[in-house]
């Protein structure tokens, strides 16, 4: 596609006397926007097999397909491509869907007109999926109100992408608006079919693919009047922070974690959602000043653990309070993906080459599993320095062997050039120098 094509495509506000006759007033530059979006979060090829570089082949026509369908009102979704990935904690896989290249445009373009009419009725301590809001914010969040509440109730909800209500979903999405296209296009990406690993085709009657742009911001919508509004409405003493459907809830006695507990699972079952029996309990924030035990007292929330640990005042007076590391599964999972590396039999590279391959990664690891006591975080890097230096010996014929001598080799040179490696330079993880 030239340039001068490209904008003439997409400027005027993509209005012109074809698109003054579409019923749906959908325009040409909101289409270019979304497959703009659509590309710099990459992904992978639909049940087409099309992915967005074979997408661009043909850019002006596959983006004029999308705009004259979903403005004339005949846009039906191809099926979704199910693929199973695994779980981040617990082991096990989960079901992923994946939208071709053309029906992710079309649900961007549906995102694009939606998000601003749901953001500003969001509730504060809902933070999955929305602008400037984060994971971390919501541990932080989390760790502060240990710090005054005693008692924590930590939600999950099973299967809750796979059990969505269509109807309930739309019956929310009807609140905040009664554009025609959008309403009649939220239906059809609910209901599309789904293509399993086999090739089978299923239909489906709940849920919405998780993996799909338009799924988390309706999952948003139907937990906010299935729990952040009942909540606000029936249950004003509590405070929580909710990231999709894992949730903490903050109480002071275990009575009223216990009560809510309850009340909590009586207001899903009218949703036609249940809670996971094994990963929803009851936890004690145990830390100085508050005496007993309990069963379960400590809890992961976003790959952080929060449980007792030491602390220090400003005056160096160490004491005990309830705070948030680096859970022991996302350090499993780390060291999983550093292994796959087999950077020690990267003996063809050198430092400089190793380091521009897995900065971005550590940098990415660093920064949200660094945030709060990188302490913990810091015993990761070590079993990254001890394959450097097994890298070491069998590159070098010198250090073949010597361990010690390979360990203070590289250790001279992380004081050298600390830039080398990300975790060098931000955690001060260093090998020691001899």
């Amino acid at each position: 596609m030239t340039l001068s094509r490209l904008i003439l495509w997409s400027t005027s506000n993509g209005r012109n006397q074809l698109s003054e006759a579409k019923p749906f007033g959908i325009s040409k530059r909101a289409v270019w926007e979304a497959y703009k979006r659509v590309k710099a979060n990459q992904g992978a090829a639909g049940v087409d097999g099309q992915s967005i570089e074979d997408f661009e082949k043909s850019l002006s026509s596959n983006l004029y397909k999308v705009w004259n369908r979903m403005a004339s009102g005949c846009y039906f979704p191809p099926p979704v491509r199910r693929v199973e990935i695994p779980k981040k904690q617990g082991g096990g896989t989960r079901p992923l869907g994946i939208p071709t290249v053309s029906d992710r445009v079309a649900q961007m373009v549906a995102k694009m007109y939606l998000e601003p009419l749901l953001e500003p009725h969001f509730h504060p301590d809902s933070y999955a999926y929305r602008p400037n809001r984060s994971a971390l914010d919501a541990v932080g969040t989390a760790g502060e109100r240990c710090r005054w509440y005693a008692w924590v109730l930590d939600l999950d909800i099973k299967g809750f992408f796979d059990n969505l209500d269509h109807e309930l979903i739309l019956r929310a999405l009807r609140k905040h608006t009664d554009c025609q296209w959008l309403l009649l296009y939220v239906e059809r990406w609910l209901k599309a079919q789904v293509q399993l690993p086999d090739g089978t085709l299923c239909s489906r009657d709940r849920g919405t693919p998780q993996g799909g742009v338009i799924s988390p911001l309706l999952a948003n919508l139907f937990l906010h009047y299935a729990f952040d509004i009942w909540m606000r409405r029936t249950q004003p003493d509590v405070v929580f922070e909710r990231y999709a459907d894992d949730i903490v809830a903050h109480c002071r006695t275990e009575k009223r974690a216990q009560s809510l507990l309850r009340s909590v699972a009586e207001r899903l079952a009218q949703c036609k959602l249940e809670l996971h029996p094994d990963k929803t309990k009851i936890v004690f924030c145990k830390r100085a000043g508050r005496v007993g035990s309990y069963p379960h007292e400590n809890f992961d929330f976003l790959g952080y653990t929060f449980r007792a640990r030491r602390a220090r005042r400003p005056n160096g007076e160490t004491y005990i309070s309830f705070l948030p590391a680096v859970s022991n599964r996302a350090c499993k999972a780390m060291r999983a993906t550093m292994r796959k590396w087999r950077l020690h039999r990267r003996t063809d590279k050198s430092l400089d080459d190793l380091g521009r391959m897995f900065n971005r990664v550590l940098i990415g690891w660093i920064n949200y599993y660094g945030e709060f006591r990188r302490s913990v975080l810091r015993q990761v890097f070590k079993t990254l320095n001890r394959t450097l230096v097994r890298w070491a010996m069998r590159k070098y014929k010198k250090l073949r062997e010597r361990q010690r001598r390979a360990t203070h080799w590289l250790g001279r040179i992380a004081r050298k050039e600390p830039r080398l490696f990300a975790h060098w330079q931000l955690l001060k993880v260093l090998p020691p120098a001899g």
